[in-house]
């Protein structure tokens, strides 16, 4: 999974990164998703731009031209599995309690599903657990995902997020160990970890049945699958 595309080489969060993660044959691509204050959904991971304007302040001509929509990262995403990270987080200036901003994510989706035919093709996270939920709640169909840091009982979790009807957890990777895979596939949930560049590491969670890497570097992954 192209963590921002193929970030390493190309500018994150850009339809250069994302065509070139797509040219190096990366399975995927994961990419973060705001709102401005026009309303369009747009790729970036932090709140503010590199002046340190607030994204939700600004309309959509305002912003950078290297900012893409999030309909113009799915489409150079092409062919390529594609995770959506809902940015919303508490503490951060566009934190939208209400999940509007979900629910306008969802629309593009369901275009894009329309347009292609297979809901599998995307999955949507979130560090905030009530987004996934929310998420889940109003597409079923949809997989989605929460993003953590920390798992510290995997069985609980595992079955909590069966039962909740999402289809995986992404944990931070030096968390992640064999017996966390094990107890989420024991529930059938995937498990997808973030952010690992380090071929050795890649080895092995690849050996413990790891089921996606998020990386910056997706050539040097895909090297070490075909090892």
């Amino acid at each position: 999974m192209a963590h921002r595309g193929a970030s390493k080489a190309a500018p994150a969060n850009t339809l250069a990164a994302f065509r070139l993660a797509r040219d190096m044959g990366a399975h995927a691509v994961e990419l973060d998703v705001r709102q401005c204050a026009s309303g369009e959904l747009v790729v970036h991971h932090d709140p503010q731009i590199a002046d340190g304007r607030i994204i939700i302040h600004l309309t959509k001509s305002q912003l950078p031209e290297h900012i893409p929509t999030l309909d113009e990262a799915l489409d150079a995403c092409g062919d390529m599995w594609v995770n959506v990270e809902v940015k919303n987080y508490y503490t951060e200036p566009d934190y939208d309690a209400n999940d509007t901003r979900t629910l306008a994510v969802l629309d593009v989706l369901r275009r894009h599903v329309a347009a292609h035919g297979d809901v599998n093709r995307y999955l949507l996270s979130c560090f905030r657990r009530k987004t996934v939920d929310r998420a889940h709640a109003e597409w079923a169909a949809l997989p989605t995902a929460w993003l953590t840091v920390n798992v510290s009982d995997a069985a609980a979790l595992a079955r909590d997020l069966r039962e909740s009807g999402h289809a995986a957890v992404h944990p931070e990777v030096s968390r992640v160990t064999k017996e966390l895979i094990d107890a989420f596939h024991a529930e059938g949930v995937r498990v997808n970890t973030w952010t690992c560049d380090d071929p050795a590491r890649m080895r092995e969670l690849i050996a413990w049945g790891i089921d996606g890497i998020c990386t910056n570097v997706p050539d040097v992954a895909l090297d070490v699958l075909r090892g």
